[in-house]
């Protein structure tokens, strides 16, 4: 219960934060605002890391393989396609694309086994899920 309510507040901070950043970048520019985004985030985490565990900045150094630590470029890119997506087809509309993009990247991850994570069987409920969440994308779109 716990990771599901989780994962519904993370969503609903996700959009508004692509609100939010869109705004931002409307009365700045894109990479002003996809800096200050990253900034913001970063010092966030210093402090939040001085108040909780304080694991060993030099674990990174040890991290394997060396491409997860592309998670922070890959953040910027995120922050710079909502606010562009945002921007363009509004919060709803761009966070109903995001999200069915986000199932069906995340099942062939599974699907294949990509980046270290067990190899999932082929489950039809999944892919009719998937199938279903693309039909939705198309009545939400008229």
């Amino acid at each position: 219960m716990w990771g599901i309510l989780i994962a519904l507040l993370s969503g609903a901070l996700m959009s508004i934060q692509g609100v939010f950043n869109t705004e931002v970048t409307e009365q700045t520019g894109i990479w002003v605002s996809s800096g200050w985004v990253q900034l913001t985030a970063f010092l966030v985490c210093i402090i939040m890391w001085m108040f909780t565990g304080r694991e060993p900045v030099g674990g990174l150094l040890k991290v394997q393989p060396w491409y997860m630590l592309t998670g922070g470029i890959i953040g910027a890119f995120i922050t710079f396609t909502v606010i562009k997506s945002v921007g363009s087809l509004g919060p709803a509309r761009s966070a109903l694309l995001i999200v069915v993009a986000q199932i069906i990247v995340a099942y062939a991850i599974e699907l294949f086994g990509l980046f270290g994570v067990e190899k999932a069987a082929f489950e039809w409920r999944k892919a009719i899920g998937a199938a279903v969440a693309v039909a939705g994308i198309i009545i939400f779109r008229n």
